[in-house]
């Protein structure tokens, strides 16, 4: 499968470069493990323009839907591999090998692998990263999260309106958090909680079907029947797939210039992965328009099209006397 533009990311920044390149007609593909990043760690962004008051989890999904009102189309996966062949790129997945003539690096922050029995077997097939993408999927069924703090109380309270049952897996010895969010989950009736607890191994067959956990204090294990595993142990940055490809700061963070450009042609990054040098929301909404417009522009060019400058688009016209 080939598109114009592949956008590595699913947050802000990779979130507003999908909506920008698909508003632009461009067949635009989103490769993400999650929706929101870092951001779903955030109860209350106060400073977001157009908004008195928004959490991260409504504002990025928010983005997220925009994105996809305008035809970007979504893979949940992570990227494994990235290479340049003739003037466009191919890229792998843990399943796919999908082709594009463009590449916008916006993956920021992704989340942390379980690193336990069976994850690898299941990515996609069960064993999920983000609640708001693959939750709706497991509708009236039993599913577990596994994680701490606050993003996974917010996973757990959202997966609890629209499954059957959900088992909330935390190494944490208290729940800690909010207290308008703790108090939500212990209210909930159809969430069932295991402190200071670990996941030792996930089972099925094409699909998850139970984990086996461990209570760390007496050392009892457990099976439990689920049909899906949502993981919530916080952000790693991982650069280390386009080393040597573009060029890195001391701080492994991707080089760009004012129209987010790399070091390689038809490579293009945004957000916390660069070296911008502050690290918000807004700016990284910013940067992913930026760093789209920039990559339309260079598959116009290589299609032998008249790129634009400008984003502005005439909806209607009015005539005066």
């Amino acid at each position: 499968m080939e598109y114009d533009i592949i956008v590595i990311g699913g947050a802000a920044a990779g979130l507003t470069a999908a909506l920008y390149s698909a508003r632009q007609g461009m067949k635009t593909l989103v490769i993400t493990k999650d929706i929101g990043g870092q951001a779903l760690l955030t109860n209350e962004i106060q400073n977001y323009p157009g908004y008195d008051l928004v959490d991260g989890f409504s504002l990025l999904n928010k983005f997220r839907e925009e994105a996809e009102a305008f035809g970007s189309e979504f893979l949940y996966d992570e990227v494994t591999s990235l290479k340049k062949e003739n003037d466009k790129f191919i890229l792998k997945t843990n399943d796919k090998e999908i082709i594009s003539r463009a590449v916008i690096l916006a993956f920021g922050k992704t989340p942390r692998d379980l690193n336990v029995p069976g994850e690898t077997s299941f990515k996609g097939h069960g064993v999920s990263y983000c609640a708001i993408c693959d939750g709706p999927l497991f509708r009236n069924r039993d599913v577990a999260v596994y994680g701490n703090g606050e993003h996974a109380i917010q996973a757990v309270i959202y997966l609890s309106s629209v499954v059957k049952k959900v088992y909330f897996i935390t190494r944490a010895k208290k729940i800690i958090g909010d207290d308008e969010l703790v108090s939500t989950l212990n209210s909930l009736k159809n969430v069932e909680i295991f402190k200071d607890s670990s996941l030792l191994s996930i089972s099925g067959d094409t699909s998850v079907k139970s984990i086996k956990i461990k209570d760390n204090s007496s050392g009892i294990e457990r099976d439990i029947n689920t049909g899906a595993v949502f993981a919530e142990m916080g952000y790693i940055a991982r650069t280390d797939f386009v080393k040597g490809i573009v060029k890195l700061n001391e701080s492994n963070e991707i080089i760009v210039d004012s129209y987010c450009k790399t070091s390689e042609e038809g490579i293009f990054a945004c957000g916390d992965v660069t070296n911008t040098p502050y690290k918000q929301v807004v700016i990284s909404a910013g940067h992913g328009a930026t760093a789209a417009l920039s990559a339309y522009n260079y598959v116009q060019n290589k299609k032998g099209k008249v790129a634009s400058k400008s984003d502005w688009k005439l909806v209607n016209t009015v005539k005066t006397k």
